[in-house]
């Protein structure tokens, strides 16, 4: 990625640079500085610097990243991108949903497949403002091999070569797990893909743990936010940060 590029992207080029290791190296009074544990924030809590998104659909509130509809302003399946490429990370993120209905979804390893409406497709990490998805992991619009929900919260799940699931359960049951998770107010989430292994975590429980050794797999892509199309909702995120894996 060029300086040029990295304009058109949103993202300060140094910021590029150093999450993409691509290039010439970055001088060190340029790059993002990392936290002591190696984490960069993906979210300055002021902008939309270095997401893209489908206008009148995003913006910054509080010091948070929020996704809102109505039924007079109705979204397509949208998402806010972050436009790099990422593969193995720890990703740590707060999400609150401010209306007692919506869905929405961190995209992961995923891939643009829409542009002019930023729909994104690929591994996601499910919630919704019922809490009936949360801590689930899906295959959103089918990319990874039209698995539908490949992960279910409560259960340790893997994908086999022959793409055939085998379900174990976590010590946790769903509906203990369910009740860990905070209806209208603020849930922590770290969400960990390393080569074929993902779990996700919510306010420090184990939702759901996942191997993909499918053919489908996917190893590396984008990071979205969600606005599923349908609700009259509103979604929030903040404390966004990264750190990449091996």
């Amino acid at each position: 990625m060029n300086r040029r590029q990295a304009i058109i992207t949103g993202m300060p080029f140094a910021l590029c640079a150093l999450l993409l290791g691509a290039g010439a190296p970055v001088p060190a009074n340029d790059s993002p500085a990392a936290d002591a544990e190696g984490f960069v924030s993906l979210f300055d809590g002021k902008t939309l610097d270095g997401w893209e998104g489908l206008e009148g659909f995003w913006s910054v509130k509080d010091g948070a990243i929020v996704g809102a509809e109505t039924k007079e302003h109705a979204a397509p399946q949208t998402f806010l991108v972050c436009k790099q490429t990422f593969s193995n990370f720890e990703l740590h993120f707060k999400y609150r949903f401010a209306t007692p209905d919506g869905n929405s979804g961190v995209q992961f390893r995923s891939k643009m497949l829409i542009p002019k409406t930023f729909r994104v497709g690929g591994y996601q990490a499910d919630m919704d403002g019922k809490r009936n998805y949360d801590g689930t992991i899906y295959d959103e619009a089918n990319v990874a091999g039209k698995r539908g929900t490949m992960s279910n919260r409560g259960e340790k799940t893997v994908w086999t070569p022959e793409n055939k699931r085998e379900n174990g359960k976590l010590p946790e049951s769903n509906k203990q797990l369910q009740s860990y998770i905070h209806a209208n107010d603020w849930n922590d989430v770290v969400l960990v893909a390393d080569g074929p292994h993902i779990t996700y975590t919510i306010n420090g429980h184990l939702m759901t743990d996942l191997t993909d050794h499918s053919p489908h797999t996917l190893t590396d892509g984008l990071i979205a936010l969600q606005l599923h199309q349908g609700f009259v909702m509103e979604i929030q995120f903040k404390d966004i940060r990264i750190k990449t894996l091996r």
